[in-house]
């Protein structure tokens, strides 16, 4: 039990429960992106843009929320359900993983590689760029 007598934010069931419906949609989300959009020269294009929109929409929503307050009440189910449940379902390392891992067993050694260090540096430097787009906001409120 936490200090104020409940119980810690990943045992509440209220908590759980937006994580749940959140991650159901943003899972429904990139399902249905990556269905819609077929690979470009056998490079999984969607999972890519997919992993770098969300990443960017992390890195502000995170720096907004922060920039509003403690991670307290509404600003706390906005995150679970919007950071943790919704981007958390969209963008995903095993996806990722998959179409490094298909690109391998293609025989496209080298697109893999580009794939894996393109995902990861677009992704870091999307998400910085959230979190500048979040600061920036706030800074003129």
């Amino acid at each position: 039990m936490a200090a104020t007598g409940q119980a810690p934010v990943h045992l509440r069931w209220q908590y759980l429960g937006l994580v749940f419906v959140g991650g159901a949609l943003g899972t429904t989300a990139r399902y249905l992106i990556s269905a819609a959009i077929p690979p470009l020269a056998g490079l999984p294009v969607a999972t890519f843009g997919i992993n770098v929109v969300g990443a960017f929409l992390l890195g502000w929503l995170l720096e907004t929320l922060a920039r509003h307050g403690p991670d307290h009440g509404m600003r706390r189910s906005v995150r679970l359900f919007a950071g943790t449940g919704i981007l958390g379902g969209f963008t995903t390392y095993s996806a990722f993983a998959v179409d490094a891992d298909g690109l391998i067993a293609a025989q496209n050694l080298g697109g893999s590689i580009l794939y894996a260090i393109a995902t990861i540096v677009v992704g870091a430097v999307a998400s910085v760029a959230g979190i500048a787009l979040g600061a920036r906001i706030g800074r003129t409120r």
